[in-house]
């Protein structure tokens, strides 16, 4: 006889794994960027603790070398994490042993080849990593171009291809996305960009998609919708939705704006878009190629993305202020000042909201478009830039700790004791 925890872990694997992504993704598995589905939901049936620190409900904690600003990705026992030494100017792929934190391997992808600028609060490895189960892939902008690199889970390469030229602007922080037998990659830039299919067993280029030449920061998302898999792509001033299978164009609409970061979220009836430049704009669209606005107001959420449940989309804005929207209509809910400046994106568990900001306060927050409601505020690190990864009931979140001027990289592994 099925628990209802049991139960509830089904249906979550049901919604979550659709034929987007590979089979044997499992509920307490985060295989690439804001989860199986991309959209920053994680398994209801979960637990995670609401209060936590560095010495409270801790399971281990590893230190990460270098500097990086991508999440982690989980998928059975095992922890990849992309990470860059600014000093020798190395860029590496690691893996942890997710019962410990101890390291398992690490991988040179790039030596030398660092642009010699850079937004502030950029690193030089910011994009999370992927993993099918047999292999895990990385993009990483060296030497003026973008490589997406493929390793087996032991840590042998398997395969690197370039995606395009890349004049750097801002940064780059892309993260691949696993569609079927493809691996989703985009490299905007100013000097005309890609979006590319590549075949995930050999790398090679199955599709391609030449870009505005424009400087953009979204990662690909994948979203079943209307009955039919669309890649949904934000920014260079379009909103753009194409078949994941061949690259062909679905449909394309002028929206969105030049420059955003934030992944596209949907409820199956609008898209959900944000940016930040060169103006503040949230925004619901049609999700059937209409290119209707339903609604838009000028909130600033350019970094992290937004969530949506039940009708209702939720965000946290760069100012780190909570709000919350009626999806269909835009109508305010409330706006609330919860954290600092944030760049990581919130994380819905069941009915509660995690939001960290760029100094490592934690708030978890009721997901009730009624009433908002501070659950919890923690505090662990003292810069943070990754979103945290919620699975199996524990909360990986990779922070900075400053000791003077030495800042060291961890990686915390919380749950209930």
């Amino acid at each position: 006889m099925l628990t209802r925890m049991r139960l509830q872990q089904l249906i979550f694997m049901v919604v979550a794994c659709p034929a987007a992504y590979v089979g044997s993704v499992k509920a307490d598995d985060w295989p690439q960027w804001r989860g199986a589905q991309h959209d920053g939901i994680a398994d209801p049936a979960q637990k995670p603790p609401l209060k936590f620190s560095a010495t409270e409900n801790v399971h281990w904690v590893a230190s990460i070398p270098g500097r990086g600003h991508g999440s982690p990705t989980i998928y059975g026992d095992r922890i990849f994490l992309a990470t860059a030494d600014e000093a020798a100017r190395r860029q590496t792929l690691i893996c942890l042993d997710r019962a410990t934190g101890k390291r398992l391997w690490s991988r040179e992808v790039h030596r030398g080849g660092f642009p010699n600028k850079s937004n502030r609060k950029a690193s030089q490895a910011s994009s999370t990593p992927a993993c099918d189960g047999k292999r895990v892939f990385i993009n990483f902008l060296n030497a003026g171009a973008v490589y997406t690199t493929a390793f087996d889970l032991n840590g042998k390469q398997l395969w690197q291809t370039k995606i395009t030229d890349y004049i750097l602007h801002q940064g780059f922080a892309t993260s691949p996305a696993i569609y079927k037998s493809l691996l989703i990659v985009s490299a905007d830039n100013k000097g005309g960009g890609a979006v590319c299919g590549l075949d995930r067993t050999d790398g090679s280029v199955a599709w391609r998609i030449d870009r505005p030449k424009y400087p953009n920061y979204a990662s690909p998302v994948i979203y079943r919708i209307n009955d039919i898999d669309q890649l949904i792509f934000q920014g260079c001033n379009l909103v753009s939705s194409y078949d994941p299978a061949n690259g062909k164009k679905r449909w394309q609409v002028k929206g969105a704006t030049t420059e955003c970061v934030s992944s596209i979220v949907t409820d199956g009836v609008h898209v959900f878009t944000s940016g930040g430049y060169p103006r503040n704009h949230v925004s619901a669209m049609k999700a059937d190629g209409s290119g209707e606005v339903v609604w838009e107001n000028i909130s600033r959420v350019y970094v992290p993305s937004m969530l949506v449940k039940d009708g209702y989309l939720f965000a946290i804005m760069d100012s780190g202020n909570a709000m919350c929207w009626k999806s269909d209509t835009g109508k305010q809910m409330w706006k609330e000042r919860l954290n600092r400046t944030t760049s990581a994106s919130p994380v819905l568990v069941g009915d509660r909201i995690y939001a960290v900001d760029e100094q490592g306060n934690f708030s978890v927050f009721k997901a009730d478009p009624m009433n908002f409601k501070v659950l919890a505020r923690n505090k662990l690190g003292d810069q943070v830039f990754a979103t945290p990864v919620f699975c199996g009931g524990r909360i990986y979140a990779r922070v900075a700790e400053n000791n003077g001027d030495v800042r060291q990289e961890k990686l915390y592994c919380i749950g209930e004791k």
